[in-house]
């Protein structure tokens, strides 16, 4: 099989859904699945089946392994840390999935190691690779939009608590609830989308409310049925947030595992041409425009994208590319998600204090590392 990935070893740490995914879409272009980490001997025994791949009980040991040039990373957030640092620092090339750490603190430590590391490291943000952020990427290219002003962005739940005593709801592992899980996609399409601008300011509240209640409605099973009776958890299942940015362009924020209302995950772009609105990861993009020609009208016209082209698995082959071509990434850096990780850090301080809390020390791409 040829691929832009072809001759790459790869080995994949975290061999859950996320990491067979990743795997499935490295070999289609060309990767060779090599090795494979967990700690459950029935996930290594099904990946090694699935994949032909030598697998280990820790991570330590797969770096010994000197097929792997590739190290992917999807365990529980707290994890990202020691196995990304040590892979980099073992000269390997990296993809962490988001978010990039399960505190600040750890996501600066591993940009540290990424700027020391001759290898390449990439985060997983697949939903700027799906049709509509393509699309919409290439009318702002064009102009289409004129200047960029405000995003809305959704992705909120009606219920979908991930499983009970999972370390999706355990603060140690993950860091976070909603916020870290869902709403860190939302936060990063919308900077992204504005060309990750510096953010000066955010006001955010983070909100509890149903892994404390005795009883939770959990009608399409989700979290597998959970009965929160002897069930809870002491993170985040809403957020609403504010983020401003210093040329003055803002963002809203809606994330949600769980909430009285519809799900959405519709973002709405604001620009003083023209806006956009579309559902985060689809492969459709609407754009919203006025005009008077003949008369005052509105024009609205719906693009239909390849829906074949998935976020994830061009996301992979992207990784893949800045791998054998051995250049620095241009999309989905550390950097950008580092950025992201100190907006999520402001929410989260200003729902403690009740307050907006100001980020002086946000930056660019362009940051310098001491």
């Amino acid at each position: 099989m040829t691929g832009v990935g072809t001759g790459i070893g790869v080995g994949i740490v975290g061999l859950g859904g996320m990491g067979q995914l990743h795997a499935s879409n490295m070999r289609q272009e060309g990767a060779d699945i090599v090795a494979g980490v967990d700690l459950l001997s029935e996930q290594r025994e099904r990946f090694g089946a699935e994949f032909g791949a030598e697998t280990y009980d820790s991570h330590e040991a797969m770096l010994e392994d000197e097929s792997v040039e590739v190290v992917v990373v999807t365990t529980p957030n707290k994890f990202h840390e020691p196995i990304a640092v040590a892979a980099l620092e073992a000269g390997r090339h990296v993809l962490v999935e988001k978010p990039l750490g399960h505190t600040l603190e750890s996501a600066e430590r591993i940009a540290e190691a990424a700027e020391r590391a001759e290898g390449v490291c990439m985060v997983g943000f697949h939903n700027r690779h799906a049709a509509s952020a393509a699309m919409f990427d290439a009318y702002k290219a064009q102009g289409r939009f004129g200047r960029l002003t405000h995003v809305e962005a959704n992705y909120v739940r009606r219920r979908g608590v991930p499983g009970p005593g999972s370390w999706f709801t355990n603060p140690d592992l993950a860091g976070g609830g909603a916020l870290l899980d869902i709403g860190v996609h939302a936060i990063d399409l919308a900077l992204y989308m504005l060309d990750f601008p510096d953010v000066i300011e955010v006001s955010g509240t983070a909100r509890t409310t149903f892994g404390t209640q005795t009883e939770y409605a959990d009608p399409d099973g989700f979290g597998n049925n959970w009965n929160a009776k002897v069930e809870t958890y002491e993170v985040d299942d809403s957020v609403s947030a504010f983020i401003r940015c210093a040329d003055g362009r803002t963002i809203t924020l809606e994330a949600g595992w769980a909430t009285n209302r519809d799900p959405s995950q519709e973002f709405h772009v604001r620009g003083s041409n023209a806006g956009a609105r579309f559902e985060i990861g689809d492969s459709d993009l609407e754009l919203l425009e006025a005009g008077t020609a003949g008369c005052d009208h509105y024009a609205d016209t719906q693009l239909t994208g390849d829906a074949s082209v998935t976020g994830h698995y061009e996301q992979d082959r992207v990784f893949l590319e800045t791998v054998a071509a051995g250049e620095e990434p241009t999309v989905n850096t550390v950097d950008e998600a580092l950025a992201v990780q100190r907006v999520i850090d402001g929410i989260y301080r200003s729902s403690e204090t009740g307050r907006a809390v100001q980020l002086e020390d946000t930056h660019k791409a362009t940051r310098t590392l001491d």
